[in-house]
């Protein structure tokens, strides 16, 4: 879903897909940027993530990782569209390494049930966890363990995110109807007081309006992604300047890569946790270069907005 810095943004769209579509060996949207015509680079991810226990709340932090097609983690070959057989709804939680992952949380997990020895875990916390919501019933059940993992609603939904190119156009239609309508709505309004009104409305209250002109005919997007393309801002406060965006370790300039918009809230189900996790706009920025890593991960630089910022 990588796209030229000069082309139109890419929209995502929240849709619900079966556990094992969302496995990384599938390589899901969840957000999987790979670049044209980089070797090394055939297979690339962000992964975004996001705190949400008070009081930090929105904490966030954004890491890379890229891969050649060639790798030893991932087959060579595209993996089937077909669900694998007699797993249902069931998530493997085994890389093609070897490496364990926690049942909990999807995290490295070198701890393992002492009993069975085949559940894994990152900590003894996600362990009692896991023994109460289940495991202590199953934990002696080998076939059940290997093909069911427990929903302990410690992570967020999981979905897919699909995609869609933004009419360039559209946005300045929108505009212009509002306009029309808004000028048709005061066309009792005395001259005076009009200008007046003009000479009042400030900054932020057109960086508000651009921005909800901007999503009116996708209001449903969680996503924008453009690699050079400019964000868009929700709010004319704590935008953020050219110095505020560092440099990545490599010496490249980082350069705006994907924004989460306000609307993926509704699909985190935060409230019905008692969280109060919450943002305007998260812009992420990446290394221009999108310099190499080997196998491993580069933290990039992500800029939150908050929504309160708006009139």
């Amino acid at each position: 879903m990588a796209v030229a810095s000069a082309g139109p943004a890419e929209l995502g769209f929240v849709e619900a897909a079966p556990a094992w579509r969302l496995r990384s060996e599938q390589f899901p949207s969840k957000l999987y940027a790979p670049l044209p015509n980089r070797a090394d680079a055939f297979h690339r991810c962000l992964f975004l993530f996001c705190c949400r226990v008070p009081p930090c709340c929105a904490g966030l932090r954004v890491f890379r990782n890229q891969l050649p097609r060639k790798n030893d983690f991932y087959s060579y070959e595209p993996p089937s569209e077909n669900p694998p057989p007699e797993t249902g709804e069931s998530v493997c939680l085994q890389l093609k390494s070897g490496a364990h992952l926690c049942r909990v949380c999807g995290c490295l997990g070198p701890k393992t049930c002492s009993r069975c020895h085949k559940a894994h875990y990152c900590s003894k916390e996600h362990q009692t966890l896991d023994w109460r919501l289940g495991h202590k019933q199953a934990c002696t059940q080998s076939e059940y363990l290997d093909r069911t993992i427990p929903d302990h609603n410690f992570l967020f939904p999981e979905f897919e995110i699909v995609i869609e190119t933004e009419d360039e156009i559209t946005p300045e239609v929108v505009e212009k109807e509002n306009e029309s309508e808004i000028i048709g709505s005061m066309g009792e309004v005395p001259e005076e007081e009009l200008d007046s009104m003009a000479k009042h409305e400030s900054r932020e209250d057109k960086i508000f309006q651009k921005f909800k002109t901007k999503i009116a005919l996708e209001p449903e997007q969680v996503l924008r992604y453009g690699r050079g393309i400019a964000p868009i801002w929700i709010s004319g406060e704590n935008i953020p300047q050219e110095k505020d965006i560092p440099d990545c370790p490599c010496g490249a300039k980082r350069i705006f890569e994907f924004q989460v918009m306000p609307q993926l809230l509704n699909y985190l189900k935060a409230d019905t946790l008692g969280r109060s996790v919450d943002w305007g706009v998260v812009a992420v920025f990446t290394c221009a270069e999108s310099c190499r890593l080997g196998i491993g991960y580069t933290e990039e630089f992500v800029w939150k907005q908050d929504i309160t910022d708006t009139p």
